[in-house]
């Protein structure tokens, strides 16, 4: 059995003196592992790195066989990724919800969508909001998709503010009022075709309003946590909003404009 495709590195891991196991997210043989002979060499060390993408040659005798991979670098994002905590935990926190789908299943658009975050994702002012949907992909890939086109009392498409906890649809201001303590919030930027840029309170709220379902459908009735590298990415997102909150308060000399 062998295959060829093109991949994006997810992971490592070490594998007897001189191996490593590679994970890697595949255009049309989905998640996929393999062992790389002498992939600790110095060679193949910079080349297997997270969120480079790679060209695949796959090997094995059976089809259920972990079986072997020779990877040829095709675009080292690696060492651009690594500069950026942002980048490093969003990375990471992607390759998490990817290890949620079944191994080797096919997910073209996620691939795709895969490498477009992470040609951005070293910038932190897009990050936070490439990832949140991100997770709404997952999520829908998982069969647990949110319905956020319309609302769900009256089926109007204007002022959708509300995401209800229980069917995971789009509830509007007038029609949510009544139970608006119960409701998630449903952040402007999260609607197709917005155009609108998310602030630090919009991306907290898109990230309280995946992590309820995430919970709900994926975490508990898995019995698993959620990825430690999900909170690093929104702390190290924080972290970037109040640096940058500070910077903006502050006028071209320096000082403080308060």
């Amino acid at each position: 059995m062998e295959w060829r495709d093109e991949g994006i590195i997810l992971g490592t891991r070490k594998h007897g003196e001189t191996s490593a196991i590679l994970e890697v997210m595949t255009r049309t043989h989905g998640r996929h592992l393999g062992l790389v002979r002498g992939g600790r060499s110095r060679k193949q060390q910079p080349v297997l790195q997270p969120g480079n993408r790679v060209d695949l040659w796959w090997r094995a005798r059976l089809d259920e066989h972990l079986g072997t991979f020779q990877a040829e670098a095709i675009e080292m994002n690696a060492a651009r990724l690594m500069e950026s905590a942002v980048a490093i935990y969003g990375l990471q926190t992607m390759a998490a919800h990817l290890r949620l789908l079944p191994e080797r299943d096919a997910h073209g658009g996620l691939y795709e969508t895969l490498g477009v975050m992470i040609a951005h994702l070293d910038d932190a002012d897009l990050a936070g909001e490439l990832v949140a949907r991100f997770e709404l992909l997952i999520l829908d890939e998982l069969g647990f998709g949110l319905d956020l086109a319309q609302c769900a009392a009256t089926g109007s498409r204007q002022d959708l503010v509300y995401v209800s906890p229980k069917s995971g649809r789009a509830v509007s201001r007038a029609a949510g009022a009544p139970w608006r303590d119960k409701m998630l919030a449903l952040p402007a930027f999260l609607h197709r075709g917005s155009g609108q840029r998310a602030d630090a309170a919009a991306l907290d709220e898109a990230f309280r309003l995946t992590g309820f379902f995430f919970t709900r459908h994926v975490y508990e009735p898995r019995g698993i946590e959620a990825p430690e590298a999900r909170a690093g990415f929104l702390a190290a997102l924080r972290r970037h909003h109040a640096v940058r909150s500070a910077g903006d308060s502050k006028d071209d000399t320096g000082e403080s404009i308060r």
